[in-house]
């Protein structure tokens, strides 16, 4: 199962979302985010468009992930170091228990800065 974590500004549309996604190359089975984020208009219709499950994540869920990329303001706020790769894989862990997850695609990020995206992929003894 691959889950797409999205951190994003409040000033976001979801064609910064689709564009942000576009950049990874993946197409995800489901998308993440902390609780906040997760009831936003914005994500909730991306999950929509695409047609996969939406999870919404507990801060605490997500504090402490190890990630590849560190925002210090990210860090300093969620005690991870990006919001995107900490919801992808703590969102793909919630969603296969058991599973390894691993990142496929670190943190990118829209040219305007609007939106983050990683993706995790859930993994049990051999599928996806």
């Amino acid at each position: 199962m691959k889950v797409a974590g999205f951190g994003f500004r409040s000033g976001a549309t979801v064609a910064d979302l689709r564009d942000v996604l576009a950049l990874t190359g993946q197409t995800p089975d489901a998308v993440a985010s902390i609780s906040t984020k997760a009831q936003t208009p914005v994500l909730q219709r991306l999950a929509k468009e695409l047609d996969v499950p939406l999870i919404a994540l507990d801060e605490n869920e997500i504090a402490g992930e190890q990630t590849l990329t560190c925002s210090p303001r990210i860090k300093a706020r969620f005690g991870t170091g990006s919001l995107a790769e900490a919801a992808a894989q703590a969102g793909a862990r919630t969603s296969v228990k058991g599973a390894t997850v691993r990142l496929l695609s670190p943190r990118v990020i829209t040219a305007n800065g609007n939106a983050t995206v990683a993706i995790a992929q859930a993994t049990v003894k051999g599928r996806t």
